[in-house]
């Protein structure tokens, strides 16, 4: 679909989150002020005494004055009386705003920026079981061309009995592919190319037993593509979907079980997910195939600060998929170091492991280091000369507190390659 290398890629992001600090220059006469206010405060007191026994001394020889006496007593009373402590400030809203102007580098699609504003909060104050929903929406501008717009969310309620998930997305998107298989992408020829389109997305889960989630999808969208600006002779054969209007529709079915204690940064934990969807002429769409993806994810404590991710990853396109439906080596972080389009076919499988560190100040590290494969078909066997692996890591910070979400900067070294990207979020 549209969007299927640009979406699928973790571009790179550079994020703030919105917190209030105090000005310097308040700071410092607000102490003035209570200084000066403390003095007087001593004074009033002390004046009130010293009048207050004056009084009292007078009363031996002569009547007493009330209207001083009550002056005099009401100036204690003042003095003594205490100071009632400020009220706590309510939060506006239960949840926490994060805004991205996502810069990015990508050799599939460019250079430009993403921006994002994205809302975590709890989808009811009395649920304390679910986890944190979102909500968001961005935009997409890059310098080869490219522009869209996205929106959606991901909702948690009922005491995590539900998940709701929804996205659409508009727009073109300009990028090259290098031939299907190892082989084509290894003989370094690209074909530029231009896909507009749309894609909606919408899937609803429930609860059924051990904590599995289940429940049915829909994908519909349509898309255009057509040969870009061609600056090379030597290009790899171009695939029958060019130049041609498609409309693609499919039902399917997600399977997820997930422990882990938090969805935004794993201490312990694993999530299993399976999805299926059935592209089908009867439902509107111009081909009919399948897609199958399998993700296993771990996480570990290994010490105090310290966590050992691991994650499995295997996809399958049977049918008459177009290219950009079938197994993209490089998008949804499987693996990072290889441009999205160099590497794709029917199979692909992905095996990786990170390990992170948080540090004090909000900073934290990670490396991290995987091998994967893609191939046509079953009647080939895995060759080991054709692995691909890669190696990296980068520095990491927490945005947010509450939910502990962090903007993450990877390096990433593959066979001929290197990546450098940016996201909110671990990559898995």
């Amino acid at each position: 679909m549209i969007f299927r290398f640009a979406l699928k890629i973790r571009v790179c992001d550079a994020v703030w989150a919105h917190r209030q600090s105090p000005n310097a220059f308040g700071a410092a006469a607000s102490r003035w002020i209570s200084r000066l206010a403390h003095l007087s405060l001593v004074t009033l007191v002390a004046l009130g005494v010293c009048e207050s026994r004056q009084v009292y001394a007078q009363s031996n020889s002569q009547q007493n004055n009330p209207v001083n006496t009550a002056a005099a007593l009401n100036n204690v009373d003042n003095a003594k009386k205490p100071k009632s402590p400020k009220k706590p400030r309510k939060k506006l809203l239960p949840g926490a705003f994060v805004v991205a102007p996502l810069p990015i580098v990508s050799p599939a699609i460019g250079d430009g920026i993403i921006p994002v504003v994205g809302y975590i909060f709890p989808f009811s104050k009395n649920d304390k079981i679910s986890p944190p929903s979102t909500v968001g929406a961005g935009g997409l501008i890059t310098d080869n061309g490219t522009r869209g717009y996205f929106v959606g969310g991901q909702l948690f309620f009922d005491k995590n009995k539900y998940e709701v998930t929804s996205g659409y997305a508009h727009g073109n998107v300009n990028y090259n592919i290098y031939g299907a298989g190892y082989l084509g992408g290894t003989q370094n020829l690209k074909l530029p190319l231009v896909q507009t389109g749309e894609v909606f997305f919408a899937e609803a889960l429930r609860r059924v037993w051990w904590q599995i989630f289940i429940g049915p999808r829909l994908t519909t969208g349509s898309s255009f593509i057509t040969v870009g600006k061609i600056s090379d002779p030597n290009i790899p054969p171009i695939p029958p979907d060019v130049g041609l209007h498609t409309n693609l529709r499919a039902l399917g079915v997600r399977t997820v079980r997930d422990t882990r204690p938090n969805h935004f940064f794993p201490t312990a934990g694993s999530k299993f997910e399976f999805t299926a969807d059935f592209y089908a002429q009867a439902l509107g769409s111009k081909q009919t195939f399948q897609q199958y993806k399998l993700h296993f994810d771990k996480y570990m404590t290994v010490h105090k600060n310290q966590v050992l991710a691991v994650e499995g990853y295997v996809c399958d396109a049977a049918g008459d998929a177009p290219f950009y439906q079938k197994c993209i080596y490089g998008t949804s972080n499987e693996l990072r170091g290889y441009t999205a389009g160099t590497y794709f076919d029917r199979h692909m499988f992905t095996a990786q492991a990170e390990y992170r560190l948080t540090l004090p100040k909000r900073i934290g590290l990670a490396g991290f280091a995987g091998v994967g494969y893609v191939r046509p078909g079953d009647s080939e066997f895995f060759t080991s000369s054709h692995f691909l692996p890669d190696i990296g890591g980068g520095p990491r910070f927490n945005l947010s507190k509450q939910y502990h979400v962090n903007l993450r900067a990877d390096f990433a070294r593959g066979v001929g390659s290197w990546t450098w990207s940016m996201g909110i979020g671990e990559a898995f």
